[in-house]
């Protein structure tokens, strides 16, 4: 169909069920994820002032869920609520008020929760184009961890090809992208992982160490003599000190998240009280010339136009085959507890993505849904 054009009280529908039930997952409280991740289902939003509504193809799993689920996230919804921090889908109603978004677009959104549903609405001004040609599930590992990734080593780091930095993690959502960009960018990387994951970890260009192994800092610099110019660090607590002592003069640690290891559910601010404190401590000693050079600071990803702007170069260089986002898994709506159980236990590389229009035991609309 020809989508109208979008005016101050346009709408529309298109698509295949558009006007079906709404499926959703909704998180009821702390604990654990097979208990506490409910399928539901209920009506389909309508788009309000400002906003529209997008049928989701993919929605992300991350380690935010992890966090919510153990209610230790820094910004935690009430319970009960839909988890998802990202998208990728297609708009199907435009509510008043909105411009320069059509029914058909094919777009992605970071709402930092609420993506784990049939029917999202989402303001629309925070939307970002999507090739249309692009697989659902690699054009949503981008959303979040792309992003992250990219901003971190692009716009944080000052970071130069011939460089070398090191990347905690470096088989999870964000490390792998992580990895890629920076081999693409002329580093050398050196890649945290466990054992069972070096070989994907070398795959990706990186040269892996086990992140247990006594005495890291010490090891990383009988690799790298003078230091490291940049750690990319997702653990937080203590182990900051240690990526604070690989790096080089003039180096940079970012962190970008805080484990949840060892927290009891409730206490949802305290991981990441460490980091905070860090940074403050650190930006103060730098300031005064104490550091030589170093610097500190924490990340943070949110929509605007830095994000779509470097979310397209992420779409531009898989395009190109530069780069190949990891799916880990791709599951059912229904299937979230086993995607957030693969990321309590650490034993996938790459991203997890929930693909709502599989057929569903929960799915009115589906003839097809069944149980496997």
């Amino acid at each position: 169909m020809t989508a109208p054009a979008p005016g101050p009280d346009a709408r529309a529908s298109s698509g295949a069920g558009a006007d079906g039930a709404n499926l959703f997952v909704r998180l009821t409280g702390s604990g654990e994820p097979e208990e506490r991740l409910v399928p539901g289902t209920g009506e389909r939003p309508v788009a309000g002032r400002g906003k529209v509504v997008v049928r989701v193809e993919a929605a992300g799993v991350s380690y935010a869920e992890v966090q919510m689920l153990q209610h230790l996230h820094p910004f935690p919804p009430a319970f009960p609520f839909v988890p998802g921090y990202d998208l990728v889908g297609r708009v199907i109603e435009v509510g008043p008020g909105v411009t320069g978004r059509r029914v058909g677009d094919r777009v992605a959104a970071m709402p930092r929760h609420g993506a784990w549903q049939r029917y999202v609405e989402t303001p629309a001004k925070t939307l970002a184009t999507v090739p249309e040609d692009l697989d659902a599930a690699v054009a949503v590992a981008l959303v979040t961890n792309g992003v992250t990734a990219w901003q971190m080593l692009h716009r944080l780091a000052g970071v130069r090809p011939g460089d070398t930095v090191l990347v905690h993690g470096a088989s999870g959502g964000v490390g792998t992208l992580l990895t890629q960009l920076a081999v693409h960018h002329g580093l050398r990387v050196i890649g945290t992982a466990s054992p069972a994951k070096h070989d994907a970890v070398r795959a990706l260009g990186a040269e892996p160490l086990d992140y247990r192994t006594p005495g890291l800092p010490g090891v990383v610099r009988e690799l790298a003599p003078g230091g490291v110019q940049a750690v990319f660090d997702h653990i937080g607590g203590r182990g900051l000190d240690d990526s604070w002592a690989m790096l080089a003069d003039g180096g940079a640690l970012v962190s970008y998240d805080s484990s949840v290891a060892g927290y009891r559910p409730g206490q949802w601010f305290r991981p990441h009280v460490s980091a905070l404190r860090r940074t403050v401590r650190r930006w103060a000693a730098r300031h005064l010339g104490l550091t030589r050079g170093r610097r500190m600071s924490m990340y943070y990803v949110k929509p605007g136009a830095d994000f779509n702007a470097d979310l397209a170069a992420l779409y531009e260089l898989v395009a190109d085959g530069v780069l190949r986002p990891e799916i880990a898994g791709r599951h059912r709506l229904e299937d979230a507890p086993v995607a957030v159980r693969a990321l309590l236990h650490g034993s996938t590389v790459g991203k997890h993505v929930l693909l709502p229009d599989e057929p569903s035991a929960f799915d009115p609309d589906s003839a097809k849904g069944h149980r496997t």
